[in-house]
């Protein structure tokens, strides 16, 4: 913890404040410190019941995902306050358990949004990787009826479910294209040079592109 404080950047803190972030930590050093440190479970336990951010996002870089219990699981994602830290939970940890189908189905409909979004970027991850047996066209009703007015986070992972069944699934693009055109969700977002937009009928057609470049 005295490390992790050593850290403290003002400047970085100011950043990460601006997406929700409670930390001033850089994030190449907590990773240079995660890669000295290596595993160490026992040690990502007592660093996330900390509560401390900082301590919370070395802990997922250290900790060993498959050690973690379902219902353990549950209650990290509940009290993951931040997006980073809920972000890199979801992707370096509940991804790589074997309990992700299991809280994929549990935390899909949770009426908790930061949850629900953790469901569905776990099913985003099953788009675009294990798609047998999942209800393609019954994901773009949800996706038509709900993301419009839902909040900013589960939008954002809805809409990054929209964009990935449209990139890769062609018998789903010309639908799911035209459901990004009708509810225009992130279509004035901010794009820095070089990077793809986030609106859905963007994103699909630049990947589709490169896909046959």
């Amino acid at each position: 913890m005295a490390e992790l404080a050593q850290l403290e950047d003002p400047k970085a803190r100011e950043v990460n404040e601006r997406h929700g972030d409670d930390h001033g930590v850089n994030l190449g050093k907590l990773r240079a410190l995660a890669k000295r440190l290596r595993t160490q479970h026992e040690l990502a336990s007592r660093l996330w019941a900390t509560e401390d951010t900082a301590a919370r996002l070395l802990a997922i870089l250290i900790c060993r995902p498959k050690a973690f219990g379902r219902d353990e699981l549950d209650v990290m994602l509940r009290e993951a306050r931040t997006p980073k830290v809920h972000d890199w939970l979801v992707n370096y940890v509940v991804k790589k358990s074997p309990h992700a189908e299991e809280l994929r189905l549990g935390w899909f409909a949770d009426p908790d949004p930061a949850v629900a979004s953790a469901g569905w970027a776990l099913t985003t991850e099953r788009v675009a990787k294990k798609p047998d047996g999942l209800d393609l066209a019954g994901l773009l009703d949800v996706i038509e009826a709900e993301m419009k007015d839902a909040p900013d986070r589960l939008q954002w992972a809805m809409n990054h479910c929209l964009a990935q069944i449209g990139i890769g699934h062609a018998e789903h693009r010309t639908r799911a294209m035209g459901i990004g055109e009708r509810l225009e969700v992130l279509k004035d977002y901010p794009t820095s040079p070089g990077c793809t937009s986030p609106f859905a009928p963007t994103w699909i057609t630049e990947m589709v592109r490169r896909q046959h470049a």
